[in-house]
């Protein structure tokens, strides 16, 4: 296991690669529920490039330490918010809407292992990642309108999770809600307990692994390009040129030979 951390020991994101390829990013900030502040938005932002940067990673899989996934903004960092400027305000919703932009658009496959409460950025977290495992003991809240707040940054990834009806009660509700509620609009996919998680997560993980990886990055940027759109013409021939770059790589290649040849795809040939 590679810790990829700086030297301060208070890290507040710990990032791990294990020799397989599966980093693990872990919300290091039990006693607060793993609220972030403007210093862990830009520590996880960078932490997140890096890791899809490197050719060694292959799966990233996001998690908090202690009893909370993360519990959304810091209250002392809504305390220096409280006394900013229109611009300086505007700069740090910026900084977090890159981090759920980089998150989101991440090439490599991201897993959340929603641990515990997930509230506010949390629920954002969550929803910018490709697969979202939650514990039975996960709860989650978009609670921005009871502190006279909107869920902003977070609302473009949130909405295409859970559909604009369900978006429509909880960003105005602020209700919490269980796992299974969840599940039920979309926002999670699986649920497991809680002392299953983190196996359930490598689990995953190894599914990932066996796959492509210049294939999965493929298929993502796929999912955008299809995503909410008529099956139009322009469509239909963007799809084919992608299967057709898909399947004269390399990658393509070695994995329909290793399927002919009933073995296992070396994806080292890519």
């Amino acid at each position: 296991m590679t810790n990829v951390n700086s030297n301060n020991m208070t890290d507040a994101a710990i990032c791990e690669i294990a020799p397989n390829g599966v980093a693990t990013i872990t919300l290091n900030r039990p006693d607060i529920h793993n609220a972030f502040d403007d210093v862990l938005i830009v520590d996880l932002t960078g932490k997140i490039e890096t890791l899809d940067a490197d050719p060694l990673v292959r799966v990233i899989i996001l998690t908090g330490a202690g009893k909370s996934f993360s519990a959304g903004a810091d209250l002392n960092w809504m305390k220096r918010m409280a006394g900013y400027s229109h611009g300086e305000n505007l700069a740090d919703s910026r900084a977090l809407a890159k981090l759920m932009k980089v998150l989101n658009f991440a090439s490599k496959p991201t897993i959340a292992l929603v641990n515990g409460a997930a509230f506010g950025g949390g629920v954002g977290l969550a929803a910018c990642c490709d697969i979202v495992i939650a514990s039975d003991r996960a709860s989650f809240c978009l609670s921005e309108v009871k502190l006279g707040l909107i869920p902003a940054v977070i609302s473009p990834y949130v909405v295409e999770a859970i559909g604009v009806n369900q978006a429509r009660r909880y960003f105005l509700s602020a209700e919490r809600f269980n796992a299974e509620t969840a599940k039920q609009i979309g926002l999670v996919h699986e649920i497991v307990a809680g002392d299953e998680l983190a196996a359930r997560g490598d689990e995953m993980a190894n599914i990932l692994l066996a796959n492509g990886p210049a294939a999965m990055h493929a298929a993502k940027d796929l999912i955008y390009a299809v995503a909410n759109k008529p099956i139009s013409d322009a469509v239909i021939d963007d799809t084919a040129h992608r299967i057709a770059d898909q399947r004269a790589s390399d990658e393509g290649r070695e994995g329909v030979g290793a399927f002919l040849e009933k073995r296992p795809a070396n994806w080292s040939k890519k």
